[in-house]
C-alpha cells in the first residue's frame, strides 16, 4: 500500500516491462481545483510493507489518467484537467514533463499508448470536448495527426485494440460504445448503444479481439461481440453505484475486474453459467471511490487499484491465487 495524504488517485498502471514497477496519478482537492503527481512506486519482497516511492513529478493541474510506452521502459503519458497530454522521460530528474501536447480544447480524461505487437508507436486520448485524438510521440510537431468526432457526449475512455493495428474503442457521456480503424475512415466503423447512462469504462479482451466490455453508471457492466452486437452476449449486475473501471485479465480469458464508486473492487468469471453468479469475489479495502485499477501482465492474478482514499493497493486476490 501507498498513501499519498491530499492526493486523490485517479488511474494507476503497470509498467509492461517490469513486474515490481506501477505508475499512478493522483490530484489534490479530488482534481477539482489545485495540481497533481505522477508517482512512480515500486513493490518490495514482502508484501507487508508499503509500496517504495521511486519518483514524484508534479504537474498544475489535474491528471486523470497514465499510460506506458511499449517501446521505452522509463517513458509513460498523462492527461491533464488543462487540455494537454504530458509525455515524461522517467530517467530525467523530478520535474516537468520531456513534452507537452496540445490539441484538445477542454479536459483530457483518458490516454493510451499502442501495444507494441502491433507495429505501431502512438498515442490515444479522449476528452470533454466530445473527440478523441490520435498523437504521434515522436513527431516534432506538437499536434496531433488526427481527430474523431462523433460521440454527443464527453469521451471517458478510448483503448487501443490489441489485436488490430490502427483499431480503437471509445465509450461516452452518450451511452455508446463506439469502434474506430483510423487505416480507413474518420467515421466509426459500430456504433453500440451499450447502456441508457454515461459509459465510463470499455476494454478489449486479450483473447478475442471481437469482445468488449463496458462499465456505466447504470451500474452493470455489459459484454459484446463485435459480430453481433444488436445486444450484450452477458450483463453483470452487483456494483451499488457506477462502475468507474472495468478490465480484462491478461492471464485468462473469462475473468474481468471492475472498480466502482461503491467503495470496491470486484472480480467476476464471465464464463460462470446464468445459474451462477459470476463475482467470485468483492475487495472493499478502500473508504471513498475507487477509480484506477490495473492487472500486472507478468504475475497472474495480481491488481493494482487506487482511490480517492488516497490509498494505491497492490495485491492479489484470493480468487485468483489459483490462476
Amino acid at each position: 500500500m501507498f498513501a499519498s495524504p491530499g492526493f486523490h488517485g485517479y488511474s494507476v498502471k503497470f509498467s509492461p516491462f517490469f513486474p515490481n514497477k506501477l505508475a499512478c496519478v493522483a490530484c489534490q482537492q479530488y482534481g477539482i481545483s489545485g495540481g497533481s503527481c505522477l508517482f512512480i512506486l515500486e513493490t518490495l519482497p514482502d508484501p507487508q510493507k508499503p509500496l517504495a516511492l521511486s519518483a514524484a513529478h508534479k504537474w498544475n493541474d489535474g491528471l486523470f489518467d497514465v499510460s506506458w510506452s511499449e517501446k521505452n521502459d522509463h517513458v509513460c503519458v498523462t492527461a491533464s484537467g488543462d487540455g494537454s497530454i504530458q509525455i515524461w522521460d522517467l530517467l530525467k530528474p523530478a520535474g516537468g514533463p520531456d513534452r507537452v501536447l496540445r490539441g484538445h480544447q477542454k479536459e483530457v480524461y483518458c490516454v493510451d499508448w499502442s501495444p507494441n505487437n502491433r507495429g505501431d508507436d502512438l498515442i490515444l486520448s479522449g476528452s470533454w470536448d466530445q473527440t478523441a485524438k490520435v498523437w504521434d510521440p515522436n513527431r516534432v510537431e506538437a499536434a496531433p495527426l488526427s481527430t474523431f468526432s462523433g460521440h454527443s457526449g464527453i469521451v471517458y475512455n478510448a483503448v487501443w485494440s490489441p489485436h488490430i493495428p490502427g483499431c480503437f474503442a471509445s465509450c461516452s457521456g452518450d451511452g455508446t460504445l463506439r469502434v474506430w480503424d483510423t487505416r480507413k475512415t474518420y467515421m466509426p466503423q459500430n456504433i453500440i448503444p451499450a447502456h441508457g447512462a454515461e459509459v465510463l469504462s470499455c476494454d478489449w479482451s486479450k483473447y478475442d479481439q471481437n469482445i468488449l466490455v463496458t462499465g456505466s453508471v447504470d451500474c452493470s457492466i455489459k459484454i459484446w461481440d463485435l459480430r453481433n452486437s444488436r445486444l450484450p452476449i452477458r450483463q453483470l449486475f452487483g456494483h451499488g453505484y457506477a462502475v468507474r473501471r472495468v478490465k480484462f485479465s491478461p492471464h485468462e480469458a473469462s475473468i474481468l475486474a471492475s472498480c466502482s464508486y461503491d467503495f470496491t473492487v470486484r472480480v467476476w468469471n464471465t464464463a460462470a453459467p446464468e445459474t451462477t453468479s459470476p463475482i467470485l469475489e468483492v475487495i472493499d479495502h478502500h473508504s471513498e471511490f475507487v477509480y484506477g485499477l490495473d492487472f500486472n501482465n507478468h504475475i497472474p492474478g495480481m491488481i493494482a487499484d487506487c482511490s480517492w482514499d488516497t490509498k494505491t493497493m497492490v495485491y492479489k486476490p484470493k480468487s485468483l491465487i489459483k490462476i
